[in-house]
């Protein structure tokens, strides 16, 4: 069944983007994940303009975000606190990602930008995790686990000023990494049309020591509230939020995220950690692939304002 779109001017089939739409959002709520990461490139592979892609699917990884979120919160795996306080930064990391995006997009840039960021950072982070997930399960067979630091052991971050006791986590550290951290997801996600949660849950376990339990809940909260102020920000400014493709996506999302967080709790940390990595690997060599294929059309015409 074809149906137009009429922001990115192509048809498309709607069952296929309805499966799509399902299958990312159950990744999203298996991991704790935006999933944009794995949806805008598969729209893109599909041949929606990257502009549109990166837009639109915004407003998807709201819905599913909201799903999952949803299920964390009803069991209280979701620190209040961390999650406003990564607001606090993720908003403002939101907003200049619009304007960047928009920035490259009048320079004619955007395209090759978006390509080129999702290479370099898939491949880097899925490989950084695939490693760390593949030792740790092969340390648990050997009988030799990875030892645990003790909760009395601290880094340079954690004597930074402005701390903040965070009693649902249980940890009491400076709230300025937190802001910080939420900037650079928010700014990532805006002009790569990703939720941003592949990198914020690492970030969170491994850098602030967050306890797992609420890595993911947390995670999914600055993701619903970031991608649903860049959805509004990308249709006031830029114009390229395709509403077909969004509601087709949301609805395939929606439904896939509850079997995803339902599934990712029967699952060890270890092992999600390794599939995560080796999902977002694929991805990004799969985009490295494309980006050096041999376009069929060499040149293409565009449309510039204020030329001759």
């Amino acid at each position: 069944m074809q149906l137009y779109l009429p922001i990115a001017d192509i048809p498309v089939n709607v069952f296929l983007i309805l499966a799509m739409g399902a299958a990312v959002g159950f990744v999203s709520g298996m991991f704790g994940i935006g999933g944009g990461f794995l949806m805008t490139p598969l729209l893109i592979f599909v041949g929606i303009a990257p502009a549109v892609a990166v837009a639109s699917v915004a407003s998807h990884i709201a819905a599913s975000s909201f799903s999952g979120a949803l299920s964390y919160w009803r069991k209280r795996a979701i620190d209040p606190m961390l999650a406003l306080i990564l607001l606090s930064g993720g908003i403002v990391g939101t907003t200049l990602g619009v304007w960047t995006f928009t920035l490259l997009r009048s320079l004619g840039q955007l395209d090759l930008m978006i390509a080129l960021s999702y290479v370099v950072l898939l491949t880097s982070v899925g490989a950084a995790m695939f490693w760390e997930g593949l030792r740790a399960m092969l340390r648990a067979r050997g009988g030799n686990p990875v030892p645990l630091r003790r909760s009395g052991s601290h880094g340079w971050i954690h004597g930074l000023p402005l701390k903040v006791r965070f009693k649902r986590s249980k940890i009491y550290l400076s709230a300025i990494p937190v802001v910080v951290i939420g900037l650079i997801i928010g700014f990532i996600g805006a002009i790569m049309g990703i939720g941003g949660g592949f990198i914020l849950v690492p970030m969170l376990i491994y850098v602030l020591r967050v306890p797992t339990a609420t890595v993911i809940g947390t995670s999914m909260v600055l993701t619903l509230v970031t991608m649903t102020f860049a959805t509004m920000l990308h249709a006031v400014t830029n114009h390229l939020v395709d509403v077909v493709l969004a509601l087709i996506l949301m609805t395939g999302g929606v439904t896939g995220a509850q079997f995803g967080a339902r599934a990712g709790q029967r699952i060890r940390g270890d092992h999600l950690r390794l599939l995560l990595g080796l999902l977002i690997l694929a991805v990004g060599v799969r985009f490295a692939i494309e980006l050096g294929i041999r376009p069929t059309d060499l040149y293409t015409v565009r449309e510039t304002t204020g030329g001759v």
